[in-house]
């Protein structure tokens, strides 16, 4: 005899009661019904979550007599659903909403700014010393730098505004209704905050920093993800400039195209890497006078694009550095000229040596002797058929990793040679305990020695300092027949330029070798006494 809402009192998320009028339309129209998202409420105020379905009762004529309510418990699929829903937009580190609900909310102001023309800024936070406090002291450590970063910045911002963690030590803000200028002085406050923070970890104190890039929403900008993107470039310009600084993003920045092309290349190096879209060129490397004359020639790499056009390195190399994938081209190199020595070894031909020039990225491989001593061994190639180039530069800064990389190619039996030498003024001491055969003087000595008396005195202080050595001397970029007439005095022993010969396709200069027309004898000049 109890009314029905107060036997079974059902309450929905927005807090009605449907059941009574459910009750209702279904005894005047027989329909059953289901009731989904409503609690229970027990005579003690508590509430349940629970699943309900009514269905009528009818007597033989077909007469709806009344309603049976069948209801279950669904706490737990509930509990479990909300904590799925919530993990699947929250950093589970640090409570944050992550990257994917991130560029959600950046989405939706993109379309508030089209509409109502709200202001948004978005700011792209990159910590300057994480990746010494992970190496140095570990993850736990990393960890607890990345909670108490984060604590500290959302007790900096508005209630309104949005926090999140992209990834690693990444953090993105999106600021609602603020213009450029104040974002900016949000930047300026969270940078102070964080780089006045000391983290400590047991008898450790860090000094953090933070980069930031900010970017204000507009028309021109189509996804969440472009928004991340122009600020994340942006916040890399800010690491560049020097750290712990705020970079605004503006489109017609010079230093923000560059990076967008760098950027750009590293997916069509990857590609390229996986499709196998490389070529090697060569380019001869000549004794002056009376030197040793077998064959030797540099080994230089272009890619071939999607229309089969060759790309020159210095289109790609700069970005393939600048993002780690010089180690990959670097070994892609090695392979493919020890595969073409491979080949010429087959047909009976005489093997010339092949310069191959290691970035500062490779000098600091461990895995790199071991693969070059495996593909010479597979290949059946004598050692001594390849040098290894390293610039003078990437030695001196990576100088106890290059002297270990040496050793380890020089045990194998190849030759080395420092390239550009002379680039850095460095000394001539730290040779002393390297392992080189030979100097290749920098080219912008080299390349208008015969009008510049002071390039020619370098050039001739460089290589009278190499020979005292027990070093040999390879002059690059001549291009002048009087270039070589004066390295002909001074008494360099190799060169290599457009005077000397052009690069041509690897491939193609070895089968000319097998055909003896591209053994030339060494450069004899008449010099005047002049």
């Amino acid at each position: 005899g109890e009314p029905l809402e107060r036997v079974f009192h059902l309450v929905d998320g927005a807090g009605a009661e449907p059941v009574a009028a459910a009750v209702a339309g279904m005894l005047a129209e027989g329909e059953a019904a289901s009731i989904r998202d409503a609690h229970l409420e027990r005579s003690d105020g508590s509430r349940v979550p629970v699943d309900a379905s009514l269905a009528p009762i009818r007597d033989g004529g077909g007469k709806v007599l009344g309603v049976v309510a069948a209801f279950r418990d669904v706490s737990q699929e509930r509990e479990l659903a909300a904590r799925l829903k919530y993990q699947a937009v929250h950093d589970a580190l640090t409570g944050l909403v992550n990257r994917r609900e991130f560029e959600d909310r950046v989405r939706a102001a993109l379309a508030e700014v089209a509409v109502d023309a709200r202001q948004f800024t978005v700011l792209y936070i990159d910590l300057d010393q994480f990746k010494v406090v992970n190496d140095t002291c570990g993850h736990p450590a990393g960890d607890q730098l990345i909670c108490q970063v984060a604590e500290l910045m959302a007790s900096s911002l508005r209630a309104g505004d949005t926090l999140a963690r992209l990834g690693g030590d990444e953090f993105g803000v999106l600021l609602a209704d603020c213009p450029l200028a104040s974002a900016l002085a949000v930047a300026e406050k969270l940078r102070a905050r964080i780089g006045a923070m000391r983290f400590a970890w047991r008898d450790r104190t860090f000094v953090i920093g933070a980069s930031i890039g900010a970017v204000t929403l507009d028309a021109t900008m189509r996804s969440g993800a472009d928004v991340l993107a122009a600020a994340d470039s942006a916040c890399y310009l800010a690491k560049e400039g020097g750290r712990n600084r705020v970079k605004v993003y503006q489109p017609d920045d010079q230093q923000l195209r560059t990076r967008s092309g760098e950027m750009e290349w590293v997916a069509k190096l990857a590609a390229a890497l996986e499709e196998n879209r490389f070529e090697l060129y060569a380019q001869e490397i000549r004794p002056v006078g009376d030197g040793p004359s077998e064959p030797r020639f540099e080994v230089l790499v272009r890619l071939v694009n999607e229309s089969e056009d060759l790309i020159a390195p210095m289109a790609f190399i700069p970005a393939a550095e600048r993002y780690g994938l010089m180690p990959r081209i670097d070994r892609w190199v090695i392979e493919h000229a020890i595969a073409e020595l491979a080949l010429r070894r087959r047909d009976g031909m005489p093997l010339p040596v092949l310069v191959v020039n290691l970035s500062g990225a490779s000098i600091v491989d461990p895995g790199l002797p071991a693969l070059v001593g495996e593909r010479l061994q597979a290949a059946g190639v004598p050692a001594d058929r390849l040098c290894f180039e390293l610039t003078e530069t990437a030695t001196v800064t990576h100088l106890p990793a290059a002297a270990r990389l040496m050793r380890e190619l020089k045990h194998l039996g190849c030759s080395l040679g420092l390239d550009d030498f002379g680039s850095g003024m460095s000394s001539f001491g730290y040779l002393r305990n390297l392992p080189v055969d030979f100097i290749k003087i920098d080219g912008h000595f080299v390349t208008n020695m015969h009008n510049d008396p002071i390039d020619r005195a370098m050039v001739a202080a460089i290589h009278s300092v190499g020979h005292v050595m027990g070093l040999r001397t390879i002059a690059e970029w001549v291009e002048h027949e009087a270039t070589l007439a004066e390295l002909a005095a001074i008494g360099v022993d190799f060169a290599q330029g457009y005077a000397i010969a052009r690069p041509q396709p690897l491939a193609a200069v070895l089968k000319k070798l097998g055909q003896g027309t591209a053994d030339r004898p060494p450069i004899r000049l008449v010099l005047s006494k002049r």
